[in-house]
């Protein structure tokens, strides 16, 4: 087995993620990322209880959601907490759906007047929306229900936090609370050799303890590396198919462009190379082992394309 050359894990691999806020011994760690992240508008959270992550539809028919991390504090406000590797088409629309979960188990079978528990879907993303690119100061983004001619919230128990962490790129001497140093350890922890004195607080010493992969048990250290493993081969073949498909695309848009007219062919072009780097994308997550289900997610298309497109 090929070891990690790292000191420390990185939290954006599914073993790292888990280690680090989704054991009962380390709960401690989720407790204050929450309590940073929600401080000016949900109080102190004083406890946690993790709930069960797989969740059924209505019916055996219905689809089922299965989140990373699902828990309830002590006044049994429901919090999911999402890590996501990779662009996905429509990942927006899978967290309003994942919210209504916690939403529907809250019905109760006898006299209820619908007073609801609050729900927090925190989404910690290892990529940028596209439709965000263009400001690159902002990556967090707190989403209610508000009235768009006033701006004022509607609803205030139905909350989304996205945070973009490719657009966090402060150094260590530019963090000014804990919330940025929560977001600075999340962003570089595998990428350093030792905790920075700015970071020498009990909290970031625990932190920094639990994800020294040196600490790691046989079967930890076979688990992490393959969920390491699992992660560069998605972001390599992301980022080769995306880079591939960037070039074959605009070399298809020249050369149409002087058939038919440069607009046309530019247009031609994107929409060949979308199709290539979407090719790409399942030729190579095939090769990392990724489900159909997985690769449909990742490029937008139906199963029945997918498996169309890995059969040509």
């Amino acid at each position: 087995m090929e070891e990690s050359a790292d000191r420390y894990l990185n939290p954006f691999t599914d073993f790292g993620f888990k280690k680090l806020f989704g054991e009962e011994p380390n709960k401690e760690l989720l407790l204050d990322f929450l309590n940073e992240l929600l401080a000016e508008q949900e109080g102190p959270i004083k406890s946690l209880t993790y709930l069960k992550s797989e969740h059924m539809g209505a019916d055996a028919l219905d689809r089922r959601a299965i989140f990373d991390l699902y828990c309830e504090n002590e006044r049994g406000e429901k919090f999911i907490v999402e890590l996501q590797k990779s662009k996905q088409n429509f990942f927006k629309d899978r967290t309003l759906y994942y919210a209504t979960f916690p939403i529907r188990e809250q019905a109760k079978r006898t006299d209820w007047n619908y007073e609801l528990k609050a729900v927090y879907t925190i989404a910690i993303l290892d990529f940028v929306f596209d439709e965000d690119r263009a400001d690159r100061s902002k990556y967090r983004y707190d989403v209610k229900l508000t009235d768009i001619e006033t701006c004022k919230v509607f609803y205030d128990k139905l909350t989304f936090i996205y945070l973009e962490m490719p657009k966090f790129l402060k150094t260590v001497d530019e963090l000014t609370n804990r919330f940025d140093k929560w977001l600075y350890v999340l962003r570089n922890m595998n990428r350093l050799n030792r905790v920075p004195e700015k970071l020498r607080e009990q909290i970031f010493e625990r932190l920094f303890e639990v994800a020294e992969i040196a600490r790691f048990s046989q079967s930890e250290l076979q688990s992490y590396e393959d969920s390491l493993k699992y992660y560069r081969d998605l972001k390599n073949s992301l980022d080769t198919a995306k880079e591939e498909g960037r070039l074959e695309g605009r070399e298809e848009g020249r050369l149409e462009g002087r058939e038919e007219g440069r607009l046309e062919g530019r247009e031609e072009g994107e929409k060949a190379g979308a199709l290539r780097e979407k090719t790409e994308i399942i030729r190579r997550g095939k090769e990392a082992g990724l489900s159909v289900e997985t690769l449909a997610s990742l490029t937008g298309l139906t199963l029945a394309e997918v498996n169309e497109l890995i059969n040509t």
